[in-house]
């Protein structure tokens, strides 16, 4: 069973911010990608580390994504195609949210070409993630600067609520990795889904055996007014 034991008042959210590999859908991209460069097992071993909070972020992104140079950036689609898939509820979470007037933002260490496509498919009014270097149609094995980590996750966060004109404790953020701890703590309800041991013990609360509608129910939000396809 999944608890959220919170007060009853300013349960709905104004604004979302979700973390995209692992969360919103059930892959991590860059791993998938580097199955296509043969170097899947390297790569989901530096994932899981950085995701535990035993790397720094970007020097594992880097690290990461230098397996891949080479790789022909027709494989990002292929990737997508063929490896991308929403968690069960996550449409249904954020539309519904969008519905009730709340802002949704898809926010990733990950790389743009997949959430451009997966905030489409999934219902948020916006994303924000790092870029790969392309030339000649190929990965380089760098990624554009600044790199999106921990702290960009926070100030997108901090930003939004701001334009917004929202207080933080009307705020919700939900990720599963160490990346996402600082937005996950500062907002008004930080959760955890199907999170390393690190984020789950300082989320609010934590998303284990439900799909991700369970979010919904702690927001206050009944079955009635979930809005589905």
């Amino acid at each position: 069973m999944d608890l959220c034991v919170q007060p009853e008042e300013g349960r709905r959210k104004r604004l979302l911010l979700a973390d995209m590999d692992s969360t919103i859908i059930a892959c991590e991209c860059l791993d998938e990608l580097a199955d296509f460069a043969g170097r899947k097992a390297e790569v989901a071993a530096i994932t899981e580390r950085a995701m535990r909070g035993e790397l720094e972020f970007e020097g594992a992104l880097r690290e990461r994504v230098a397996m891949l140079a080479g790789l022909p950036e027709s494989q990002l689609e292929r990737a997508y195609a063929e490896r991308v898939r929403l968690n069960p509820g996550a449409r249904t979470f954020v539309r519904t949210l969008a519905a009730s007037g709340a802002h949704c933002v898809l926010v990733s260490g990950g790389f743009d070409f997949f959430t451009r496509r997966v905030a489409i498919q999934a219902g948020f009014h916006e994303d924000r993630a790092n870029r790969f270097v392309v030339e000649d149609g190929h990965l380089t094995g760098a990624v554009e600067d600044p790199i999106l980590g921990r702290e960009a996750k926070l100030a997108t966060l901090v930003s939004e609520a701001d334009r917004l004109g929202v207080d933080l404790s009307q705020t919700a953020a939900i990720g599963d990795g160490a990346n996402d701890l600082a937005m996950i703590e500062a907002a008004g309800l930080g959760l955890a889904y199907r999170a390393k041991p690190v984020v789950a013990a300082q989320a609010d609360a934590q998303i284990d055996h439900a799909d991700l509608t369970a979010a919904l129910y702690f927001m206050g939000f009944s079955e009635a007014e979930f809005v589905r396809d």
